[in-house]
């Protein structure tokens, strides 16, 4: 049999961070890998740059990255998406100048999915709690992901396109409606929601994509509408962060 240590100790990387709960330093891999330091940090700089594994920055730490579908359960791959974002979510909240929830949601069908949540000071109470399933087109987080579907795969999602779901007797009812609304999210590069899943609360959202351009994740803030948000501000703030969500995703620095 031939031997390709290069393949084999890759391999090896990629089963032993598949493992593992989180992420884990360079130094630990290499010691329990048995693999020189150098060796271990050309692997991971390589195994980064093709889009196999990202960089936990707060933990000087490495994981596997979503491109690995394959392995591990979908519970498991969106437990490392939310800890990826954790710290991003954070940021968001503490620089906004108004009382926010923000949460982190993926796509699951018509539907978005919360897998992450940071709630800061005198925030209001929503509904997206982790776990919660909302109607994708109500949301800013699902409206900001599917804008960066193609328009055939968003027909897909409605097959009746003409009655779509409303939740508080507003938003869009059909879907040449809802592609007006997913027009402006793509011109602004966020989208927004007033009112559509709770009266009296907004929300605006931006999606981060993997390496082909594909909507992974998409990051929100809800807010109160009586607080006045300037909601420009706002949409560049969560735009930003879904930017720097991107770049870990793909291995690169914000």
């Amino acid at each position: 049999m031939p031997d390709m240590p290069a393949a084999r100790n890759t391999l090896r990387v990629l089963g032993y961070l598949a493992r593992r709960s989180g992420p884990v330093r360079a130094s630990t891999l290499a010691r329990d890998l048995g693999l020189p330091r150098s060796s271990a940090y050309q692997l991971i700089a390589v195994m980064m740059d093709e889009g196999f594994l990202v960089h936990y920055p707060e933990d000087r730490a490495y994981g596997l990255s979503t491109l690995l579908s394959d392995i591990g359960t979908s519970s498991l791959r969106t437990t490392r998406l939310g800890r990826l974002a954790q710290p991003l979510l954070d940021r968001l909240v503490a620089a906004t100048s108004v009382p926010v929830v923000a949460h982190l949601s993926v796509l699951s069908g018509a539907d978005v999915i919360y897998v992450s949540r940071v709630q800061g000071f005198r925030a209001p109470t929503t509904v997206s709690a982790i776990g919660v399933r909302l109607p994708s087109h109500l949301t800013a987080t699902g409206r900001a992901m599917l804008a960066q579907l193609p328009a055939t795969q968003v027909r897909a999602l409605y097959p009746h396109r003409d009655d779509l779901t409303t939740r508080q007797d507003t938003g869009p009812r059909t879907l040449a409606q809802l592609s007006a609304i997913l027009a402006e999210g793509r011109r602004l590069g966020w989208s927004r929601e007033d009112g559509e899943i709770t009266p009296d609360y907004g929300s605006v959202g931006a999606a981060a994509v993997d390496h082909n351009g594909y909507p992974v994740a998409s990051v929100g803030i809800t807010f109160r509408t009586t607080a006045s948000p300037d909601l420009p501000r706002l949409g560049a703030a969560v735009r930003a962060t879904a930017d720097a969500l991107t770049a870990r995703l793909a291995g690169r620095g914000e």
